[in-house]
């Protein structure tokens, strides 16, 4: 990891990743030592930050020691509320400064997500990052290296994995309710963001309060545009994952958890086009399409020794109903937005996202049901304290095997999601046809195969330049 703020990490020991606790009888009942809570910091606090910190906080079960965020404003609201952190708008000089820090929370953009998570591991600490856990796939492969080479305790914030939907599919899936499952099919109505539009343009004044350098981090250099920060980065591969990266470690989960699938042996992909004039379809590299359908194929596992092929719509589309599911029942959520379907020998499982709602519909005509759960509470299933939890038992506890996203886990699930970006990215590939003006050939529209183990497609060699990005200088992973 090199990061240019001159003397981060030259400077800094690496932490030991553990520390002393004072038994609780030493300061009698009801007395909670101070070591026994877990010095917490976040970076990327608004959005999706708001709750990873909170839920981490746990009422006080821990300490908030430092907050970071690139827009001082948008921080407000946790720079208030945990007043006597320190607050800062450059990671880099948090992780320098306050030598307190036990573990930190990762809540933002997708293509910060490695560089930060590698320097809190390199020193030691901790880390909590959200969904997809990285923004490429090499990324992905090396963060989870580097949390068993530190031996550190880590989460990624796909928190329906905690959730008792999500245990109970595991569950029917190794009593072999619906028998081996051999598709699977998933959607989305995301993109709720703009997608399939042409680069964003004109000049912009930036906020003064904003630090423009450090949000950018390692993604290619641009001046600010109103158009990517605060939401809107999700659409463009300098900063997003697009609709896939957002949904796909929520929805994938289910499947690939209680399947015990591993990498993706093929991958195909087909995208929606966008006509804003003439005849010919935009041609727009930089962004993710409108709409996207993935086909990604596994072997057989050993939990479900069958070979799997995942079924993957986005932008509002999605298969349709199985014959065993009743015409006027739901698939995946109420209103059919967002999605699984596993179907089996014996039998077809859906749940919603989170896996909420999960439902069986066998064969034979009978129907299996969960109790009803809540939907996505304020403590998301316990996701964030688990992970503080298990921060305090250290790397090897049963709390950090216990966790149900450590990267471990997570990592190759997010290698999976992102290889359909791969495949995505592969598709708009296109090479000029020699003498005819407009008219071009795209060699990458076809089946690739995927070598897990080495992170490499084996019958397109221009796919494998999505296999990681192009670091900024100074940002160099």
């Amino acid at each position: 990891m090199s990061i240019s703020r001159r003397s981060f990490l030259g400077k800094s020991a690496l932490a030991a990743g553990s520390f002393y606790i004072v038994p609780r009888h030493v300061l009698g009942k009801g007395y909670q030592a101070p070591s026994d809570k877990l010095n917490i910091a976040g970076v990327g606090i608004n959005g999706k930050g708001l709750s990873d910190v909170n839920n981490a906080f746990n009422e006080g079960v821990n300490n908030i020691v430092a907050l970071c965020d690139v827009d001082l404003t948008r921080a407000k609201p946790l720079f208030e509320k945990y007043a006597k952190a320190g607050q800062y708008q450059d990671w880099r000089v948090m992780l320098e400064k306050d030598k307190s820090i036990d573990a930190v929370t990762i809540s933002t953009p997708d293509h910060n997500h490695a560089a930060i998570a590698m320097a809190a591991m390199q020193l030691g600490k901790h880390v909590y990052v959200q969904k997809p856990m990285s923004h490429n796939i090499f990324e992905a492969r090396t963060m989870t290296e580097a949390a068993r080479k530190y031996q550190v305790v880590s989460q990624m914030g796909n928190q329906g994995a905690s959730s008792p939907g999500t245990q109970q599919i595991v569950k029917w899936i190794d009593q072999g309710l619906i028998g081996k499952v051999h598709t699977v099919n998933i959607w989305t109505n995301r993109p709720i963001w703009p997608q399939g539009i042409p680069v964003p343009t004109g000049q912009h004044a930036k906020p003064a309060d904003i630090d423009w350098d450090v949000w950018l981090g390692p993604a290619s250099l641009i001046d600010y545009n109103p158009a990517y920060h605060p939401f809107k980065w999700r659409g463009w591969w300098n900063f997003g994952t697009g609709a896939l990266g957002d949904m796909g470690c929520h929805l994938i989960d289910g499947p690939f958890r209680a399947l015990g699938l591993g990498y993706p042996t093929e991958v195909e992909a087909s995208i929606g086009s966008v006509f804003i004039s003439g005849n010919q379809p935009e041609y727009i590299p930089e962004g993710c399409p409108p709409s996207a359908s993935i086909q990604l194929k596994f072997p057989a596992s050993k939990k479900n020794k069958s070979a799997v092929t995942m079924n993957w719509t986005d932008g509002g589309l999605r298969g349709f109903h199985p014959d065993l599911i009743p015409a006027n029942d739901p698939i995946g959520t109420a209103d059919n937005s967002n999605g699984v379907v596993m179907i089996g020998t014996k039998g077809v499982l859906t749940h919603a996202t989170y896996g909420l709602e999960p439902r069986i519909y066998l064969n034979n005509g009978d129907k299996i049901e969960m109790p009803k759960q809540e939907p996505n509470n304020l403590k998301e299933y316990g996701h964030q304290a688990m992970w503080a939890e298990a921060c305090k038992a250290g790397f090897n506890s049963k709390e950090h095997k216990d966790l149900s996203s450590s990267f471990d886990y997570a990592g190759p699930l997010s290698e999976t999601v992102l290889m359909g970006n791969l495949a995505i990215r592969s598709y708009t590939l296109r090479t000029p046809i020699q003498g005819q003006a407009n008219r071009f050939t795209y060699p990458g529209r076809k089946k690739l195969i995927w070598d897990g183990q080495n992170m490499k497609i084996t019958n397109f060699e221009d796919a494998n330049q999505f296999v990681k990005r192009e670091y900024r200088a100074g940002w160099k992973l």
